[in-house]
């Protein structure tokens, strides 16, 4: 599985963990496979530079991608939907949002990507793009695709929330927004935790598929102390299946 690292502490993303030539970013790491029952998820993602400081964080753009299907032969093998994303990064990741402007989730509610770019522009820290697969009872499935426009929302608490927004069209059309919630932990390699819910799409019948996401370079910063970064993730499925895997991407160090 894939994950994020955290926020001022360790790398972020929600929701969040990673790749696509997506906002600049590529790797050509290969796709991991985690597979549980009738359930199949593929992780990637990658930071760049890939020379980092030892002691002075460095500030990197990070992406983190997902494939996921299903093996299933029933209801046309249409996969449960993703419910949750959790995201354990790398305790030598760390995101800092301050002097961003912020983005309320109400304000890109029920409205069009280009409008949410509109009304949140100066609050955009990621972009990337999604498949959902929308299955309606004895109706064949279809995708439906949409960009991800990822927007700060603020720090309190020693909590920082990203909304990511996405708005899929034809055959249905609807406005998603997913909240992430970062914050610090001590687990071991593990220094934050990114946790994105994933609200119900077309009434439940949506199913997300695939996603990329990445954040723009200086949001995220990381030092490399031992030549490798690691993250954990858990995908946590509406029929309450989880799927939990680990990548290490390797990074040089540097000073």
């Amino acid at each position: 599985m894939k994950k994020l690292w955290g926020k001022p502490v360790g790398l972020t993303a929600a929701l969040v963990a990673m790749v696509l030539a997506v906002a600049g970013v590529a790797t050509a790491a290969p796709w991991e496979k985690v597979v549980g029952g009738e359930l199949e998820v593929e992780y990637n993602g990658g930071f760049s530079p890939k020379v980092l400081s030892k002691k002075k964080p460095t500030p990197i753009s990070f992406n983190v991608a997902a494939k996921i299907r299903s093996t299933s032969t029933e209801n046309e093998g249409h996969p449960p939907a993703l419910k949750e994303f959790l995201i354990e990064g790398d305790k030598h990741g760390q995101i800092d949002v301050g002097g961003i402007p912020k983005c309320k989730s109400g304000q890109i509610q029920s409205v069009t990507s280009e409008t949410a770019r509109k009304v949140c522009g100066s609050a955009l820290i990621g972009s990337g793009k999604t498949d959902v697969e929308v299955k309606f009872p004895e109706q064949k499935a279809f995708i439906a695709k949409s960009e991800l426009l990822a927007f700060n929302g603020g720090s309190k608490g020693g909590v920082t929330t990203l909304f990511v927004h996405a708005f899929l069209t034809a055959p249905v059309t609807a406005a998603v927004v997913t909240t992430v919630k970062v914050k610090k932990i001590h687990k071991g390699r593990y220094g934050l935790l990114s946790t994105a819910k994933v609200p119900k799409i077309a009434g439940g019948a949506g199913s997300v598929v695939f996603f990329t996401l990445t954040l723009k370079k200086g949001i995220i910063k990381a030092t490399c102390t031992d030549g490798k970064l690691q993250a954990r993730g858990t995908a946590v499925f509406a029929n309450s299946a989880k799927l939990t895997g680990v990548v290490t991407r390797p990074c040089t160090p540097k000073g």
